[in-house]
């Protein structure tokens, strides 16, 4: 590929969300919005109120497209999940928890990273399921019956989890490559 040539992108017509609150791990959400968008899929940031800005961990704004609560599953193809402090507030808002399990139920990326699990939990979608995330929830996601691995990242059918921001190219690459053969399977 010429230095100058832009990447294929894979995931045209694919919709994704992406949450958001106060304390998001900055690079654990805007790698993820980044690398979809230029893979070519339209991401849609969800925070509690559309329009409002919030605060990262390391200091970065991020300006949320959407409320949670006006977002349905049946609209996107799967959800990523970053970490921060972000999901120990989200995982108790009902709305996202619901996004969240209708997403498993229907077989739709559910893609967490870091603390991004703790949502995950919430929702109950883990049991069974093979994951990592942050060694700091290692024992939340033994207790919630999932199947815990210490690696950069982890892919168990359309769940996807990888434990910190160092692992974010592994993370998109498997996101990337699930959403594109899931769009493949569509077709």
């Amino acid at each position: 590929m010429h230095p100058h040539s832009v990447a294929p992108r894979s995931l045209d017509g694919g919709r994704i969300l992406v949450l958001v609150g106060d304390d998001y791990e900055d690079l654990e959400l805007w790698y993820p919005k980044l690398r979809l968008e230029e893979a070519g899929a339209h991401v849609t940031v969800a925070g509690s109120l559309q329009g409002r800005t919030y605060v990262g961990k390391n200091g970065y704004p991020c300006t949320s497209d959407a409320a949670i609560s006006d977002m349905e599953a049946s609209d996107f193809q799967g959800i990523v999940l970053p970490g921060g402090w972000m999901p120990d507030k989200l995982r108790r808002d009902e709305k996202v928890l619901e996004v969240v399990r209708e997403c498993a139920a229907r077989g739709k990326l559910v893609a967490a990273i870091c603390h991004g699990g703790w949502i995950a939990i919430s929702a109950g979608v883990y049991r069974g399921v093979r994951v990592t995330g942050s060694p700091g929830i290692k024992d939340d996601l033994i207790n919630a019956g999932a199947i815990w691995e210490d690696s950069p990242v982890v892919v168990d059918r359309h769940f996807v989890s990888s434990r910190k921001p160092a692992d974010l190219p592994a993370f998109m690459a498997a996101i990337v490559e699930h959403l594109a053969a899931a769009a493949v399977a569509v077709v």
